[in-house]
């Protein structure tokens, strides 16, 4: 079974002001729904978010202390890139949690909170620019870490559902692997996560992004439900077919720890 972690969607309480924002910063490709509530972002490539428009203020925007649990990644070629895309953040609405620096071991980063409430994570592997940045910067990959009570347990769930582990490096940090076109999927423990985005580790359980699952067929969606039930989660939708803008067979599941997923097929 081969899956890949296609979307992630944010609920946030205007998807026009929500779009604003991230076309500024991240220039992605768009398009409106058909409802006219969603925003599809195509992320150059590198995976796609979805905003959903749930009429209600994210408890997660600047200024509260919540934190739910999960930051999204966006890894660029170098420092400079960081930079100017947080700049770019910052003339938006955003609120810096970490200014961007050098890491101590290597590396090159800074943390924000989108205005809807959003942490996302930017980072460079050097400490040293190497030539002209990118305009737009156009990320080398991105993803979605979750804050885990045990990222080894959770390792073993996700691997259930057919993920293939990268690295591995224990409770400190695991990973899978990254499918063309796809988001990086990382786990670390809440409180670490949270040290590192510079966030408190309390806060409300998770709520506010849905990773969806890419399968290539309906039987592998029922197949990634009941593995995920068998695995510790919850199954909160049957896997049914859902017509929006791309026809789809769609199931929805909670991990262990309460993250919500959605699974789904094109038919």
């Amino acid at each position: 079974m081969a899956l890949s972690l296609d979307t992630v969607t944010l609920a946030v309480g205007r998807a026009r002001e929500a779009e604003e924002f991230y076309t500024s910063v991240f220039s992605p490709a768009g398009r409106r729904g058909g409802d006219g509530d969603t925003v599809l972002l195509d992320l150059h490539g590198a995976g796609r978010i979805t905003l959903r428009e749930v009429g209600t203020e994210d408890p997660t925007a600047p200024g509260t202390p919540e934190f739910r649990g999960h930051v999204l990644s966006y890894i660029v070629a170098q420092p400079g890139e960081v930079e100017s895309l947080l700049a770019a953040a910052v003339a938006g609405g955003a609120h810096v949690l970490k200014p961007a620096r050098k890491g101590v071991f290597g590396g090159f980063s800074a943390v924000l909170r989108a205005p809807e409430g959003t942490v996302w994570k930017l980072a460079a592997p050097t400490k040293k620019n190497t030539g002209p940045s990118g305009e737009p910067p156009v990320p080398t990959e991105a993803g979605v870490l979750l804050g885990v009570a045990d990222p080894t347990a959770s390792k073993a769930f996700y691997t259930s559902l057919g993920l293939e582990v990268d690295r591995d490096y224990g409770d400190k940090y695991i990973d899978f692997a990254l499918a063309p076109g796809g988001l990086r999927l990382g786990l670390m423990t809440r409180r670490a996560l949270a040290k590192d985005a510079g966030v408190g580790a309390g806060g409300p359980g998770p709520g506010s992004a849905v990773p969806t699952l890419g399968a290539s067929k309906p039987e592998e969606v029922d197949a990634v439900l009941e593995a995920a039930r068998a695995g510790g989660g919850g199954v909160t939708a049957a896997g049914e077919v859902e017509r929006g803008d791309v026809r789809s067979y769609t199931g929805r599941f909670t991990d262990p720890d309460g993250f919500p997923w959605e699974v789904a097929a094109a038919v």
